[in-house]
């Protein structure tokens, strides 16, 4: 297996750390826009490790440097305004691709807040027969969530449950970060895009539609010390995956993103920071969301400064495999303490970044196999939950 990782910002740098310490692929190709970035990540990890530059928003570059490496997977660690070109290149180049978030989404241009419009991984979808013919694998949306939330859906339906009522993923944390009032933990860009954008929630019988951002609130019970968290809709891959594949009433995603930060996020859609289109600055031409990004810390950066633990799952309520009721929450916490000694990198990028490792070796070996345009939820889940146990990191299980 020879890789191409795109990005080696946080969760990109990350990957490259945890794939170092594994023997399943030749090379891995760590690309960036910035080469002093891309160097960086590869810095020690050994003659497997090429860096590069790429333009990713250019196909024809991903395709060109797919080809010049002889690039068997294609990774995208990149936020998801790229998704297409890479998506495109891979493809371009006769290489299978993963990522951790899916093509964007475009809100309904009259009932934004009642029905979807192009929804996230639509455009990627369109092409899905196009990859099944060419016997290609595109494993979309295979990060933490999606992606290890999408495997706990697909594990509930096979192992634990007779029939699901709801799947609802629910990510919360403890974080804090000494010396920043307001400091994410993660891309701000991607959690503008994902938090102010309409949420979609799935029924059956409905299908999907959408809601107001930051509605339904609930306070969800987090284990390992974590403890309570109001969570709230989001735009999530979840909701646009999982039903496709694992059979549910409901199918929902709630973000814990605690009253400041909601406020913050409402207070730049309020001002228009919220927004990709470039406006005019003096002589210089800006998006003001890139504005926003670049006034915050790099969230790779902010490990040393990190205290608690972050939790992603899947809270899955139906009828048990005995005819009995039953509520479960399948879940994986990462110490950021743990993360840092153990790898250098924080716990969030970390906690995303060991999932898409884990599924190349499932390629790698041949555990896992598919073609066309795929969810983690549409392949088995107990070879990928027992070797993400076998990296170090093992996920747990709560009957509530």
């Amino acid at each position: 297996m020879r890789i191409l990782l795109v990005g080696a910002g946080g969760v990109g740098s990350a990957a490259a750390a945890i794939a170092a310490r594994r023997s399943f692929f030749e090379t891995m190709v760590v690309a960036d826009h910035d080469a002093a970035r891309a160097s960086r990540a590869v810095e020690g990890r050994g003659e497997r490790f090429v860096a590069a530059r790429v333009d990713a928003s250019s196909a024809e570059a991903v395709a060109a440097l797919c080809r010049e490496h002889r690039i068997t997977h294609v990774l995208n660690a990149v936020d998801p305004r790229f998704v297409m070109p890479i998506f495109g290149g891979a493809f371009a180049a006769g290489a299978d691709y993963l990522d951790m978030a899916m093509s964007l989404s475009r809100p309904h241009p009259r009932r934004p807040y009642a029905e979807t419009g192009v929804k996230l991984g639509d455009e990627q979808f369109a092409l899905a027969d196009r990859w099944q013919a060419a016997g290609r694998l595109a494993l979309c949306g295979i990060g933490v969530e999606p992606g290890l939330s999408d495997v706990f859906a697909r594990y509930a339906a096979d192992e634990l449950f007779a029939s699901i009522d709801e799947i609802g993923v629910r990510d919360g944390a403890n974080l804090t970060v000494d010396g920043y009032d307001f400091a994410p933990s993660f891309s701000i860009w991607t959690t503008i895009e994902e938090c102010l954008n309409p949420p979609v929630v799935w029924e059956a019988g409905r299908g999907w539609y959408t809601t107001e951002p930051f509605s339904e609130p609930e306070v969800f019970e987090f284990p390992e010390g974590i403890g309570p968290v109001e969570c709230v809709n989001v735009e999530h891959e979840e909701v646009l995956l999982i039903p496709r594949w694992v059979p549910a009433r409901r199918v929902t995603f709630k973000y814990g993103l605690g009253d400041e930060f909601i406020q913050v996020l409402r207070t730049l859609h309020k001002l228009g920071l919220d927004s990709t289109s470039p406006v005019r600055v003096g002589g210089v031409t800006v998006s003001p969301r890139d504005v926003v990004a670049a006034c915050l810390p790099d969230p790779a950066t902010l490990g040393d400064r990190m205290r608690g633990k972050t939790c992603a799952g899947t809270y899955v309520t139906g009828t048990g495999v005995d005819g009995r009721p039953r509520r479960v929450y399948l879940y994986h916490v990462v110490d950021n303490e743990w993360s840092m000694r153990e790898y250098g990198h924080q716990a969030v990028v970390w906690q995303t970044a060991v999932n898409p490792v884990v599924a190349l070796e499932l390629l790698a070996t041949g555990a896992w196999t598919g073609a066309g345009v795929l969810g983690p939820e549409a392949l088995p889940p107990k070879p990928f939950l027992d070797l993400l146990t076998g990296y170090g990191s093992p996920w747990g299980m709560e009957e509530r």
